[in-house]
């Protein structure tokens, strides 16, 4: 069976508790764009990103583009990945979008402004509510929001996730991945309810923003978005854990736990019970990539 070498592993009766002991962090976001230099000059230029490396592999034909607002090891990225004579994709209705923490959203979206960007809503204070808030569309119609709060150590701050049910969704990362819920938002007005979740306080570092919009169980996945990856102290002890929950809640390993040949990084992959792609990386192995 495909999931025997997990469940010979780790004892099952033991397998729940793993993720309370695990340490992890979201790492990165990987998704695909037409133009890789169009998007880093983009990403520097218009939000202050740094590149932090970029690597071509012509045998398989892509390249990818790591960038963020401090390095790898502590922070997290975004992993752009071209793939030769591709221009254009289809985000799909799922993905939401991302968002970037800044101190003044007004002087950053006027920035962006100048610099040829496409303001999508112009800031001011979310409805009903006092947050400073502005929406822009990078150049391959990928959303970040632009929210303004305090100084941060993490400025990306938001993967936004449309789900079909929300508890069920809940459930999966609070069991599966080890997340905490930080709150939740019902907003009857606009017919959705969001629930944050993550690691630490929004505040303070990356979370997943979970959305459901009233009445709708489906959404298109199209080919742009790919997966967001989180560290972990064990693949194989954490598949094991997916693997159970994915039982009650939906979902399924699509990578059993090991090292990827050539760079023996070990990882596991797998889907939620909507279909959205999370791969656990190995800490150590990944801190080694990075030397």
């Amino acid at each position: 069976m495909a999931s025997s070498t997990v469940e010979e592993t780790v004892p099952s009766e033991n397998v729940l508790e793993w993720v309370e002991k695990d340490k992890r962090r979201f790492l990165h976001a990987v998704y695909r764009v037409g133009d890789l230099d169009r998007t880093i000059k983009f990403y520097t230029e218009c939000f202050g990103m740094k590149l932090l490396r970029k690597r071509d592999i012509p045998e398989e034909k892509y390249s990818n583009a790591f960038l963020g607002f401090g390095p790898e090891a502590s922070h997290f990225v975004v992993e752009l990945t071209y793939n030769y004579g591709v221009d254009k994709y289809d985000i799909g209705t799922g993905f939401g979008h991302f968002a970037i923490a800044s101190e003044d959203v007004y002087k950053l979206v006027e920035g962006i402004r100048a610099k040829g960007g496409k303001i999508t809503r112009e800031p001011g204070p979310v409805k009903g509510g006092t947050t400073v808030i502005a929406f822009v569309q990078d150049p391959d119609g990928y959303m970040f929001e632009l929210i303004q709060r305090g100084p941060t150590p993490e400025p990306l701050c938001q993967i936004m996730l449309r789900v079909g049910d929300l508890e069920r969704s809940i459930k999966f990362y609070e069991k599966a991945c080890g997340m905490k819920l930080l709150r939740t938002r019902d907003n009857p007005d606009y017919k959705y309810t969001i629930a944050m979740m993550g690691y630490a306080e929004e505040k303070e570092s990356t979370v997943l923003e979970l959305t459901y919009n009233y009445g709708v169980t489906e959404y298109t996945k199209g080919n742009a978005y790919a997966q967001v990856a989180i560290s972990t102290e064990d693949v194989y002890r954490s598949a094991a854990v997916v693997d159970l929950v994915a039982k009650e809640l939906g979902g399924k390993i699509t990578r059993q736990p090991g090292p990827i040949p050539g760079i023996n990084t070990k990882i596991t992959s797998f889907l939620d019970p909507d279909g959205w792609k999370v791969v656990l990386v190995d800490h150590s192995d990944f801190l080694k990539e990075l030397e």
